[in-house]
């Protein structure tokens, strides 16, 4: 190896950090980061989706390149027991410590951030203990074959318990105090048994019904900048409730009248079937079945007055379902403002809506059925003959981007009913029969004052996972699938081309319908059908 002198070192050395600093720079430059809530944990993954926007999108590095493949060294893996679709990390302790909370079906349980094992568990009552022993056969069926009808048939029977779940929008607040809802609307606060020590006992803080009069499933949970936890329920109720749980507030959405009747088929399917996004002015963002929603959280009272701000909007619906999107915030400061969704169309638009005042002497795009509307596009993942696509995830945002994935499966058999097709891109979508194809990013020009097509990915496959954007990085990170094993992938989100992808490893890794997350120290972790999974390669 030659020898180098200390000029030539000090020189490398200095290029090196220069292309670092203009690489973040242009990363970071490319738009306002959303404001940090002040009331959430203390961490880059307080709550579904990141943060009170509901971006996916988050201000800590990803992996560069982890190699091809990833050894069992390289991958942790907690049996943390189903339905476990999202995890949130702490503050730190008083020793500097975090733990990622999470629950599911059966239990809610405490990780070290550290060693990945778990701290402590609360067991849910009355609810069956789902164990090792239960899962590992499970595991070995769908590694041994899935696809068929066999295959088909043990999803569904893995898929049945899920029916169970109580609740799957939580938060970590600052004072590490873990809030969950449960389908009969009562909101519990759970906490350390020792705030010092991040091992000690999980036990019960307190407890707050919804009240009487508000009637529907709770379908998220989030938090104001002024530290009101804000729950709507599909039939259009609107609740804010202080985190002492002493005193709640109650609104209900406009045009909700009859909500009860307008649910539809299955449960999840009602008039609201999304969280909500808060910005940091109070204004609360929750899409109905035909409107998009913005109420206002005033300090003291909710409210659905035009007078404080608040709007309604409407969007195309001919599917009938509404939009299968939380709804996620875009722009900040002196930014264009949005808030933005997907319709109910059967070929979804990406829908973006003025968030604040509606520019003067604007006019909607074509067939936008709403003033509001600053732009509306077909995610037709770059196929003009694409007759529906639908998707259940919330839309991606970073900067001006939006980015939308494709769920729906290929080839699906001709007996498997249409509402039995998710089965095929949950427990099923890694196989290259069901498995579906394409990432989209949409972009909004602010000189233009219009949405575009940005780029589209038609090789990498997203069968069921919600992808995350890491600002610094400049890449959106998903859990994909190639030759049947899940993959890592990285994608560049200037471009769309592909970064790099490593392969996981088998049905053990499948993300079903859960969050790519990026924890405070870079690392990729998820949740699979029988636990969570941390990717730790040793070349980060």
């Amino acid at each position: 190896m030659p020898r180098h002198s200390k000029l030539d070192f000090h020189l490398t050395t200095l290029v090196i950090a220069a292309i670092a600093i203009l690489a973040l720079g242009a990363a970071a430059d490319a738009g306002n980061m959303p404001p940090r809530n002040p009331f959430l944990a203390d961490s880059v993954y307080p709550l579904g989706h990141g943060d009170s926007g509901q971006q996916d999108a988050l201000p800590v590095a990803g992996p560069q390149y982890p190699g091809a493949s990833l050894d069992s060294s390289e991958i942790q893996y907690n049996h943390t027991g189903p339905g476990q679709f999202g995890a949130y990390t702490s503050s730190p302790y008083p020793d500097g410590r975090r733990v990622i909370w999470s629950n599911g079906l059966d239990r809610i349980v405490k990780v070290d951030f550290d060693s990945f094992d778990t701290l402590a568990t609360y067991w849910v009552e009355g609810a069956r203990r789902w164990t090792e022993e239960d899962a590992e056969p499970a595991i070995a069926r769908f590694d041994e074959s899935n696809e068929g009808i066999t295959s088909i048939f043990q999803a569904f029977r893995q898929a049945s318990k899920l029916r169970d779940i109580s609740s799957v929008y939580t938060v970590v607040d600052i004072d590490n105090t873990y809030y969950v809802g449960n389908k009969t609307g009562l909101i519990t606060a759970y906490t350390d048994a020792d705030p010092n020590d991040p091992a000690s006992d999980i036990i019960e803080k307190a407890t707050f019904q919804l009240p009487p009069e508000v009637t529907g499933l709770t379908v998220g949970m989030n938090m104001t900048f002024d530290g009101w936890i804000i729950i709507p329920t599909e039939h259009g109720y609107v609740v804010a409730v202080s985190r002492d749980f002493k005193t709640h507030h109650v609104v209900r959405l406009l045009h909700s009248e009859g909500a009860e009747e307008k649910a539809t088929r299955k449960t999840g399917y009602g008039w609201v079937r999304n969280g909500v996004a808060i910005d940091d002015a109070g204004g609360l963002y929750i899409a109905s079945q035909n409107h998009m929603h913005k109420a206002v959280w005033t300090g003291s009272r909710l409210s659905t007055d035009s007078a404080d701000g608040a709007w309604t909007a409407r969007y195309l619906n001919s599917w009938t379902h509404g939009s299968g999107a939380t709804p996620s915030l875009m722009g900040f400061g002196d930014e264009d403002r949005f808030v933005v969704i997907t319709d109910g169309e059967p070929l979804m638009n990406v829908v973006l809506f003025w968030r604040d005042g509606i520019p003067e002497g604007w006019s909607a795009p074509e067939g936008a059925p709403d003033r509001r509307i600053a732009g509306m596009l077909p995610a037709h993942m770059g196929d003009p003959d694409l007759e529906k696509i639908q998707s259940e995830q919330s839309v991606v945002v970073a900067d001006y981007g939006a980015l939308v994935v494709n769920n729906v499966p290929r080839n699906p058999p001709w007996y498997l009913p249409a509402r039995a097709q998710s089965l095929l891109v949950s427990y099923l979508g890694s196989n290259p029969r069901y498995q579906p194809y394409g990432v989209q990013k949409f972009a909004w020009d602010p000189e233009q004052k219009e949405l575009r097509h940005a780029w589209v990915n038609k090789e990498v496959s997203s069968p069921s996972c919600v992808p995350v954007v890491s600002y610094p990085s400049g890449r959106v990170y998903l859990i994909g699938a190639r030759n049947n094993k899940w993959t890592l992938e990285a994608l560049e989100w200037g471009n769309g081309r592909s970064a790099f992808h490593t392969e996981i490893g088998g049905q053990r890794y499948n993300p079903l319908f859960s969050g790519t997350e990026i924890d405070d120290a870079g690392h990729i972790h998820y949740g699979t059908p029988w636990g969570r999974v941390r990717l730790v390669p040793s070349s980060k």
